[in-house]
């Protein structure tokens, strides 16, 4: 069967996140965006770890749902850890994503790592170990646990960060390497630039939203078409098998908040080869510029841009649709004239993603105003307006040209005919 994934979220204990991440309300967001299989992230944390057996139940196959069954998402059990340490004469701090099968191997993994640091301080726990040990560690306690390089291209906290990773898996994770079989590649960088590393023809990429609020959920996720089975879910990760791992879903890299080089501070924004001009220096305070992760990937990449390995996964990129309507509207999209279109269209439509991917343009413009199809075909063909991020600013999407204002008018009042 055909279903979405999204791995990596946060609960309502990590930093920085919403008090409606837990179950019931990421159960009940799952099911108008569109996911099926959804992580529960934080299965390090004790209280989130009693919640989560109080409120999910084992469907015997390593994965759970709702005790209620109101829902039909299914979760599988997810963690983000933080590990920060010295390796090779530099300070490394990277992001992994572990999967475990079971709360019985989920209580091994906790009972092992809570010597090792504050589990209860945060969703995300940090530990001063090599990374490489935490392979070791989980891998100990469960061979049907994985590991998965979180954000793979961020400046900070990540495998291949300009600041603080490595240059490849292999230095990174040693004698553990050969039990890294996927990297995600976050917000800031897509497949396609991924593809640029003959290093990583074997890896399989995979896409996450780490959300930290429900209405975030799969703004990355994963397209698969198997069993609703752990053990078969890891084993299409694992081989990379393309007849089972249809396509990623993606962001577009440019609107994440680290792909270019820049300044937030000084208003600087920079493109790789500008900032090598520059001697990687910022030309307003003459400081060092965040390098973001499209120079990244250019220091590393063995490949033109525009090469497709053989046995890739392809790749679909979406403009979540609460941004699409905004634009049409000339409003942000939190405003309740955006929410009141988005829930209309859920009503009309199913879900997000069955808007987003699947409807015909046609059947979208039935139900909707044109413009609203119109912006959506536009987001297909990939026909956008883009300033890049950078230095922790997201990048800006226009899908329609500015000086709208007449127009934009035109379509709010036209919204209240559907």
């Amino acid at each position: 069967m055909r279903f979405i994934a999204d791995f990596h979220i946060h609960s309502k204990y990590s930093r920085a996140t919403s008090k409606e991440m837990e179950v019931e309300s990421l159960s009940r967001w799952a099911e108008i965006k569109g996911i099926s299989l959804l992580g529960t992230g934080d299965f390090t944390h004790p209280l989130y770890l009693s919640e989560l057996k109080e409120k999910l139940e084992p469907l015997g196959n390593g994965l759970f749902q709702l005790k209620n069954k109101k829902s039909s998402t299914k979760f599988i059990l997810t963690a983000e850890v933080n590990n920060i340490f010295h390796q090779f004469g530099r300070l490394r701090k990277i992001h992994t994503v572990i999967f475990a099968p079971s709360f019985e191997v989920v209580e091994k993994i906790n009972q092992k790592l809570k010597s090792l640091g504050k589990l209860e301080s945060d969703g995300r726990p940090i530990f001063t170990f090599p990374v490489k040990d935490l392979v070791k560690i989980i891998l100990g306690v469960s061979e049907y646990c994985l590991i998965v390089p979180g954000h793979a291209w961020t400046p900070w906290f990540s495998i291949f960060g300009a600041n603080s990773g490595f240059d490849s898996i292999e230095e990174c994770f040693g004698e553990y390497s050969r039990d890294i079989y996927s990297i995600e590649t976050g917000l800031s960088s897509d497949p396609e630039m991924n593809w640029r590393l003959s290093r990583l023809d074997n890896i399989t990429l995979m896409s996450n939203s780490d959300a930290h609020s429900p209405s975030k959920l799969g703004r990355e996720a994963n397209v698969f078409d198997c069993e609703l089975d752990y053990n078969e879910i890891l084993q299409v990760i694992k081989t990379k098998d393309k007849s089972r791992f249809l396509f990623t879903i993606e962001f577009f890299p440019e609107e994440g908040k680290y792909h270019f080089d820049g300044h937030r501070n000084c208003g600087v924004l920079s493109s790789p080869s500008e900032t090598k001009k520059n001697k990687n220096l910022c030309p307003v305070c003459h400081k060092k510029l965040t390098v973001g992760v499209m120079h990244r990937v250019e220091d590393l990449a063995d490949r033109s841009q525009g090469f497709v390995p053989p046995n890739s996964i392809p790749s679909k990129h979406i403009i979540p649709l609460p941004e699409i309507i905004a634009d049409v509207l000339g409003q942000a999209p939190d405003t309740k004239g955006v929410e009141a279109e988005y829930k209309k269209m859920i009503q009309n439509f199913g879900n997000e993603f069955k808007i987003l991917l699947d409807l015909s343009i046609e059947d979208i413009s039935s139900k909707t105003s044109p413009k609203i199809a119109e912006g959506i075909k536009r987001v297909r063909e990939g026909k956008l307006n883009i300033i890049p991020g950078h230095d922790g600013v997201y990048g800006k999407i226009k899908i329609f040209e500015e000086g709208r204002e007449e127009e934009v008018k035109k379509e709010t009042e036209q919204l209240g005919l559907f």
